[in-house]
Order: structure tokens, then C-alpha cells, then sequence
């Protein structure tokens, strides 16, 4: 990362502290240092997202007029990401070393070209970019690589106007367990320019 450092989000049975801040803008004060345990997040996206409420929020995002219509925005919603229920906290920091399940890094398109190329390196499979340009630090990001998969998102709305990270960095989210592969087939692979 040029700025900052990668971020560690663990799903922990701790009992953590509800804050108004957005998960989005955790993410991105814990990449600047800070460290939190949260047990609840002030974004209704976050919250549906990251497991917390079923309560949809496809009225929100047709109120703010990101869809043509209600059905737009119930497919957009039904296409999210999702952790079905949430148990405990999740304890967001920057990362040291120490165990996660997801790490979030801020990188420039070249960066996360190599980091994908990485990915591939093992056995040639492609990444699999699925985004609608909501929730992405939560979905795309948390959420998706939940499930053992990479998550690279061109980020949203939400996360560049609350945490104002720069129009030229994507956000990406590496699972735990393909991280040492990712790791060891950066140090393998040729530079961009070689």
C-alpha cells in the first residue's frame, strides 16, 4: 500500500462496543492506526451486510436514488454479499501479524493487477470480480472473501464519501487462507515491467 497500512478484520466471540461510525469508516481509521472491537456499526448496509439485521436495505438505496425503481434496487440488494449471522464482534486493526480472516488493503490498479496475478500464479484460475458498486468495503470486501474467495472492488458511494479514500485506489479483501499463497507468488512472479 502507498498509504497506510493493510488492515486485519477478525469475527471474534469477544463482546465489543457499538459505535455510529460506518464499518467503512473503521476500516479505513484502522489503516491510519487505530484499533477497535465493535460489536454493532452505524450503516444500515453494513449492518444487513455484515450479518446483524435482516432488514433489507433496498428502501435506502432507492430513497438516495442509486436505482430507477424498486425492483432495481431489490435485485441490486439480492446480489450483496452477505454474512447470514454475525455471533460476537469483529476487532478491526491495523495489521501486525497476528491472525485474521480478512485483510483489507488500498491499492493502486497496478498493485492489485500484481496482487491478482499472484492469485493466479498457483494454478492459472481466474478472479472473479462480482460488484454493483455498493457496500464495498463490507460486501465485496468482508463479506465475499468470507466465503474463501479474493474481493477486489472499485469501491462506493458510501466508502469514498465517508472515509474518503483516493479516486485512484481499489479496495481489496484477502482471505487468511489464501494469503500465504498470494504472498509467496508475489516473490515469484515477474515485475510489471520485467
Amino acid at each position: 500500500m502507498d498509504k497506510g497500512m493493510p488492515v486485519s478484520v477478525l469475527f471474534t466471540e469477544e463482546m465489543g462496543e457499538d459505535t455510529s461510525l460506518l464499518y467503512c469508516e473503521l476500516i479505513q481509521r484502522a489503516r491510519s492506526g487505530e484499533s477497535f472491537l465493535i460489536r454493532d456499526q452505524g450503516c444500515r448496509a453494513g449492518a444487513f451486510v455484515l450479518g446483524d439485521t435482516q432488514i433489507s436495505p433496498e428502501d435506502y438505496y432507492y430513497t438516495s436514488k442509486r436505482y430507477r425503481d424498486r425492483d432495481a434496487a431489490k435485485n441490486a440488494v439480492s446480489n450483496l454479499h452477505r454474512i447470514a449471522k454475525k455471533e460476537g464482534s469483529i476487532r478491526i486493526a491495523p495489521y501486525s501479524g497476528r491472525d485474521f480472516d480478512i485483510l483489507i488493503l488500498f491499492l493502486k490498479p497496478e498493485r492489485a493487477m500484481r496482487l491478482v496475478q499472484a492469485f493466479t500464479y498457483e494454478d492459472g484460475s481466474a478472479v472473479e470480480l462480482k460488484t454493483g458498486g455498493i457496500a464495498s468495503v463490507c460486501s465485496d470486501c468482508t463479506a465475499y472473501p468470507m466465503k474463501g474467495k479474493l474481493g477486489i472492488s472499485p469501491g462506493c458511494k458510501g466508502s469514498r464519501k465517508h472515509s474518503r479514500y483516493p479516486d485512484d485506489e481499489l479496495v481489496v479483501g484477502i482471505p487468511a487462507q489464501l494469503a500465504r499463497r498470494i504472498e509467496t507468488a508475489l516473490g515469484k512472479i515477474p515485475g510489471t515491467v520485467e
